[in-house]
């Protein structure tokens, strides 16, 4: 399969700004969202927040264009058009595609989220909004990723400079491969957070895996649910 192979393109975050901070353990001073809004739904080329973290550990908080970025150009006239945006790693290519290599050693993040989605069948799809067990409507967690910085052409003839990101996916548990049985975005574990934010690459392998099955939920199912109106996170 190539990097363009794609599973999640729908999540939502309708985490508020504070409840992110205190949940990934994000200072103020480090939080570059600005205005944010709980998103019901968020598609690949929109921008979400991510949680970084510095070398010392120091985490911050910023928002990114979900995909990276691959330039192109008209065959036509050889000029730029839309890129395309590689919003799925898939975790058998983070250590082998030098497309991923780097952003996996080095520039690893966390996509706060309260549920995503995937879609079975078609004309109508069915479309099933995944979630974890915990307290509330739609409990918080975090998806692994990973995070590059981009400085090229829109496509438009304009010059953009941005953070991207990517989400990595792997082999769907029982409770997802019924919808998509090929991949699904890997959730970690609250105390798995520090270890794939600063950890090896090789420590980082060891949490790749499906999220259990049992720790989650499926909040709602249906056609055209294009998003998950599941109320807003606020913070403490």
């Amino acid at each position: 399969m190539s990097i363009l192979d794609l599973m999640c393109n729908l999540y939502s975050n309708t985490m508020a700004k504070d409840a992110m901070r205190q949940l990934f353990a994000v200072d103020a001073a480090h939080d570059a969202l600005g205005n944010a809004e709980p998103m019901t739904a968020i598609f690949p080329k929109g921008m979400a927040p991510i949680v970084g973290a510095e070398a010392d550990g120091t985490r911050w908080l910023e928002p990114a264009h979900w995909g990276f970025v691959m330039p192109q150009v008209s065959k036509k006239t050889g000029k730029p058009i839309q890129p395309k945006a590689v919003n799925n790693a898939r975790d058998d290519k983070l250590r082998t595609s030098r497309f991923w290599k780097k952003s996996f050693e080095d520039r690893r993040c966390l996509i706060p989220a309260t549920s995503f989605c995937e879609a079975k069948g078609h004309n109508p799809a069915t479309y099933v909004w995944f979630g974890v067990t915990g307290e509330g409507a739609r409990p918080p967690f975090a998806l692994a990723g990973v995070w590059r910085a981009y400085k090229g052409n829109d496509g438009g003839g304009e010059m953009r400079e941005m953070m991207t990101s990517s989400m990595v996916t792997t082999t769907p548990n029982a409770l997802v491969k019924d919808t998509h049985p090929d991949r699904m975005p890997m959730i970690l574990a609250p105390e798995d957070y520090a270890q794939w934010l600063t950890g090896t690459p090789v420590e980082a392998c060891a949490l790749i895996k499906p999220f259990p099955a049992e720790r989650m939920v499926i909040h709602q199912r249906g056609e055209g649910l294009k998003s998950d109106h599941g109320g807003m996170i606020t913070g403490a």
